[in-house]
């Protein structure tokens, strides 16, 4: 038996800590060895269908309280599982439809297993000719043994971002799992007894799925999940949960934190929420803005946020989830340094005078993984030279399932290239400036998009983590680049002007460059992934 699932079910014999989902409306409490308990009848089902060891099966499934049993049952039976993308109310579902058929076509996928909200998309899957499994059919067989595994057994396929036209899964085993789950409970001084996770995360990201529901019920602890959907139809749904159940600790990208301080500002009287038991509210998936923190801590603060508690963290798919945090109490670190060598010379210079830009340490590596920093040549920088950070460990997958088959991720020394530009500073602690495939490159100077996308977003009118800026003429002797926004205004030609004009003024205050247009787009218009991240190649046109 692989240490992963023997460990997982020993846990969820001996935990006296609970899995609670089903809030607001509902709210359930099960224990590890009740939830274990299911997984075992959905595995006898899992059974009869004919999936075993090295099978995969794909789920579409909206609710954790289904989704962590039937993640266990596919374990038992040696089957890796893949969160399929979830559609939302703005997803073209025809579309949805389209790339769905080609994940689960690459996978190969035994079956597949639908629950609601989604019990809708059964017959147009059935009738692709797979074999569809509900929840319900499943639980209704008798509980079986689990079979034996390897802890090289591929345990997830984790969709990247990016998984659309030509979809590609992260293979990771039972042993990158182990080995990120424990670096990560070390990193974060994680205690059994005492901690309260609490997570609206997606399943089909890898935060979601594996940081925030798979490592939790490897240890048996104490976690509440909701949806993303709870949390996008009541954003003080999360700081409510913190109070009612002394949540220590949660997770997620920039953007909800912003997003939360403007509710917590608009919508809530100080009191009303104690944010205090929290110890650790990650901030991650997406690149951490420091004044989006500051703001956040701000607007926290009648609630009981300490501002230590923020903690910005790095990591991927192909780490399993986690690379680095930055220190256990210790609160976000600014690295100030010279806006112009950082975009001319390529160099992290610490600076507070003339024109600087501020990035946010992401904490120093996890235990069992090794960063460094590569020019274009492969060449291994010194510390604040900016080149692509690559990483290697236990935790780092072997590759990918395509539909090429499998292509590996690791070079011949075990090194992952993340397409990250970034450095790391004198005392090794990571910092990123931005995708390498995103920079443009102008006169010889790298601007991020980033940067321009936050001096957009300062712009009255502009919503907020709804501006892109996009690359144009890539790779061309003169590259240059647009900037899209969303506003609630944008049927207003005066208003629409106006936007235009200090979009247009904050960029170039911000990046001494103009761009070449910039587009005020109805709200909902620029494309995201699953997972809220900008797809900036995808909005190039919405500019050209």
């Amino acid at each position: 038996m692989s240490q992963f699932t023997e460990t997982m079910y020993d846990n969820a014999r001996r935990s006296v800590r609970a899995f609670i989902t089903g809030e607001p409306d509902a709210p359930i409490r099960q224990s590890w060895a009740q939830v274990h308990e299911r997984a075992g009848r959905i595995a006898g089902g899992l059974a009869a269908a004919g999936v075993g060891p090295g099978d995969a099966v794909a789920v579409l499934a909206g609710a954790p309280v289904e989704i962590a049993p039937t993640a266990q049952a596919i374990w038992m039976r040696g089957a890796s599982a893949t969160m399929v993308h979830q559609p939302t109310p703005r997803t073209d579902l025809a579309r949805w439809a389209d790339e769905t058929t080609a994940v689960i076509g690459m996978l190969d996928a035994r079956a597949v297993i639908v629950s609601e909200p989604f019990l809708a998309a059964a017959p147009v899957l059935a009738g692709l000719g797979l074999t569809v499994l509900t929840v319900d059919e499943l639980l209704a067989h008798r509980a079986i043994v689990p079979v034996d595994t390897g802890d090289d057994d591929v345990a997830l396929q984790q969709l990247t971002s990016g998984s659309t036209g030509s979809p590609k899964a992260v293979q990771i085993t039972h042993a990158n799992i182990v080995a990120n789950a424990e670096a990560m409970t070390a990193g974060c001084d994680f205690d059994i007894d005492t901690d309260v996770i609490v997570s609206w995360l997606p399943c089909f990201h890898d935060m979601g799925m594996t940081g925030y529901l798979t490592v939790p019920m490897f240890f048996g602890a104490e976690l509440v999940k909701v949806t993303p959907m709870d949390f996008l139809r009541d954003t003080l749904l999360w700081p409510r949960l913190i109070d009612n159940y002394r949540g220590t600790m949660t997770a997620a990208p920039n953007f909800a934190y912003t997003l939360l301080a403007k509710r917590l500002r608009r919508q809530a009287t100080p009191g009303q929420f104690d944010l205090s038991s929290l110890r650790w509210a990650l901030s991650g998936a997406e690149q951490v803005d420091p004044l989006d923190v500051a703001d956040l801590c701000e607007a926290g603060a009648p609630f009981g946020l300490r501002p230590e508690a923020i903690i910005p963290a790095y990591g991927m798919a192909e780490t399993t989830v986690a690379v680095s945090f930055s220190e256990c109490g210790g609160g976000m670190v600014v690295d100030e340094v010279d806006a112009g060598m950082l975009a001319a010379l390529h160099r992290a210079v610490p600076t507070t005078k003339g024109h600087t830009r501020q990035l946010v340490s992401l904490g120093r590596p996890l235990d069992g993984i090794d960063i460094r920093v590569v020019d274009e040549d492969g060449a291994e920088l010194a510390a604040r030279g900016v080149g692509v950070i690559e990483v290697r460990g236990a935790a780092v997958t072997a590759g990918y399932t395509t539909v090429a088959g499998f292509i590996a991720a690791q070079d011949t020394l075990g090194w992952y290239d993340t397409g990250d530009l970034g450095y790391l500073t004198e005392t090794g602690e990571v910092v990123v400036c931005g995708r390498l495939k995103d920079v443009i490159i102008m006169a010889g100077r790298n601007i991020y998009p980033t940067d321009i996308e936050r001096a957009a977003s300062r712009v009255d009118g502009v919503r907020p983590g709804c501006a892109v800026a996009v690359r144009l003429d890539a790779g061309m002797s003169r590259e240059n680049f647009a900037v899209a926004v969303e506003c609630k205004e944008f049927r207003d030609d005066e208003q629409v002007r106006r936007v235009q004009r200090q979009v247009a003024h904050e960029v170039f205050a911000e990046v001494d460059v103009r761009p070449r247009n910039v587009v005020v787009l109805a709200p909902g218009m620029i494309p995201k992934t699953a997972s809220g991240k900008l797809r900036r190649a995808h909005a190039l046109a919405l500019v050209s």
